[in-house]
């Protein structure tokens, strides 16, 4: 088996004796640090979030626990020409108001997919034409060939037309909606579970669909969740038997959940990198001391700020050993030639001398805008970062938000609101291509969705054109050397400061037994639990 299937593979926790399918239907509790704003399921592209509407939408394809495609949605698909993709929606299905599930519907999630407002737009390029053969059968008409064009589809989630366009939901919820749509407090899906009810940041209830037109693999009636920040709170939950899982665990108490005779913590590789971004597309920065200029679209700057982030001290101070520092913006297991690449080394020195060259011989302010309850430790590695910066003279002023809050303003309006932050990319696709155009494109062009994850609007010409041919290039040997091309660009360019991969950590129940995927996704509709 080689690395990459190693990391992939799925992870379980399985109890002596435990039946795969106990009879009796059980109520799982799951806590998260985090809350769950929206239930439009083109509201936020982010795991967590995917994971939980994953419990009542489906796409047209699935992964399966290794994180394979397979069908959904669609039965099977073809490309009975290079440009154009057909897709044979399964029949019978329906959604959970027992509207039935047809081609109008995938016509309709779409067209609102690319809507102004949807922040999962890269998901279908504005080029494609979308048709509609009959009522089960869809064909995707693409101006230039695309092998990966589904790679993503497991999270783009169908909705019902009819039932949208009833609701006044015709329109995606936009991150930083001050007022929920109904789309947001309410779902209708066609997957595995209902929602019972929602009360953004403080419970949703899930109810089990007994008419999923798939056999469940669960046993559960219900799964309750709740976010709650605190991490003391979420491990106390956890070993009183309050909740049955809970995501993460904090990297502090993953040896005294493990003593435990109630839990145990669940523990895998994961393919998110966290990093760090700057924007260098403002003339001037939105917070910063500096007026009349912005000093990251100074390279010197950049290179000054990746210098002196010392990424092995968050790793042993910070994540206490469960990081894996990164040289790229990807997860190494992920690009066959990530051996090429090294960090340059940590030299705060030297960034001195380079700020000083670019006319901050004193530093200067910035506000860092971070999450506090998206990843692990995400706070403290902004807050070890702001120490950091403070040695070369830079001023930080850190925002740390939770999650909610903190996309309604980096995502304002598309108007990336920051200057300087911390983010986490899985890549959808698992593939360097995603990263090549999502996070490292260009996003100059309003009507191209490229460089949408792109929060600080780096931007090299010359690296689009390499994702574009990427994309095209069918010869395996080939597309690594442009990737690598793509990658050595950015690198050059100090488009970015990569930090490091964390590692998964659950926190279950002896009583639940779990599938954990690389991706962080935290999939119950594979869970089970005894009495």
């Amino acid at each position: 088996m080689s690395l990459r299937q190693s990391l992939l593979a799925v992870a379980t926790v399985t109890m002596l004796g435990f039946a795969v399918t106990p009879a009796s239907a059980q109520t799982l509790r799951y806590a998260n640090q985090g809350d769950l704003k929206s239930l439009d399921p083109y509201t936020l592209n982010e795991s967590t979030t995917h994971a939980h509407l994953g419990h009542v939408y489906e796409g047209l394809i699935a992964r399966d626990k290794d994180l394979k495609i397979i069908p959904a949605l669609a039965e099977s698909w073809e490309t009975p020409e290079p440009t154009r993709w057909r897709f044979h929606l399964r029949k019978g299905v329906k959604f959970q108001n027992g509207d039935p599930f047809t081609a109008d519907d995938v016509l309709f999630s779409a067209d609102r997919i690319r809507k102004k407002g949807s922040n999962l737009q890269t998901r279908i390029s504005p080029e494609i034409k979308v048709v509609k053969v009959d009522d089960y059968t869809v064909d995707f008409v693409l101006p230039s060939p695309n092998p990966i064009l589904h790679y993503q589809w497991d999270t783009w989630y169908i909705m019902d037309k009819k039932w949208a366009e009833a609701n006044n939901s015709i329109d995606p919820t936009p991150a930083a909606a001050t007022t929920p749509s109904f789309a947001s407090l309410n779902a209708n899906g066609t997957g595995p579970f209902t929602v019972d009810s929602h009360q953004p940041g403080v419970k949703t209830v899930y109810k089990a669909n007994p008419n999923w037109w798939r056999k469940p693999e669960h046993n559960l009636k219900e799964i309750v969740f709740t976010p709650i920040g605190s991490d003391a709170t979420r491990v106390a939950a956890l070993l009183s038997g309050e909740v049955d899982v809970i995501e993460p665990v904090p990297l502090q108490d993953i040896t005294r959940v493990d003593s435990t005779p109630t839990a145990q913590v669940l523990k895998g590789p994961e393919l998110r990198t966290i990093f760090l971004g700057m924007d260098q597309i403002r003339d001037e920065l939105l917070y910063s001391n500096v007026k009349g200029k912005n000093p990251f679209k100074d390279i010197r700057v950049r290179e000054a700020f990746y210098k002196t982030v010392d990424v092995e001290l968050i790793k042993t101070r910070v994540m206490r050993g469960l990081s894996t520092p990164s040289a790229m913006m990807i997860a190494p297991q992920l690009f066959p030639l990530s051996k090429d690449f090294t960090r340059p080394k940590l030299d705060p020195d030297g960034a001195k001398k380079l700020l000083a060259e670019a006319g901050y011989p004193d530093g200067f302010e910035v506000t860092m805008d971070c999450p506090n309850d998206r990843y692990v430790n995400d706070a403290a590695i902004c807050q070890a970062v702001v120490g950091m910066l403070a040695r070369i003279g830079v001023k930080v002023t850190l925002l740390a938000q939770p999650k909610a809050q903190y996309f309604a303003k980096v995502l304002q309006a598309g108007g990336y609101q920051t200057s300087f932050y911390l983010l986490g990319w899985t890549p959808g696709t698992s593939d360097s291509h995603n990263v090549l155009y999502e996070i490292l494109g260009c996003r100059d062009d309003p009507k191209s969705p490229r460089g949408q994850g792109n929060l600080g609007g780096y931007c090299n010409k010359k690296l689009d054109a390499i994702t574009d041919k990427v994309l095209l290039e069918t010869d395996t040997a080939k597309r690594d050397l442009l990737i690598k091309e793509g990658y050595e660009i950015a690198a050059k360019d100090f488009s970015y400061i990569p930090l490091h991969q964390q590692a998964l950590a659950w926190g279950v129940s002896k009583k639940v037994k779990l599938t954990q995927r690389a991706d962080n996704q935290v999939l119950l509709y594979w869970a089970t639990k005894q009495d």
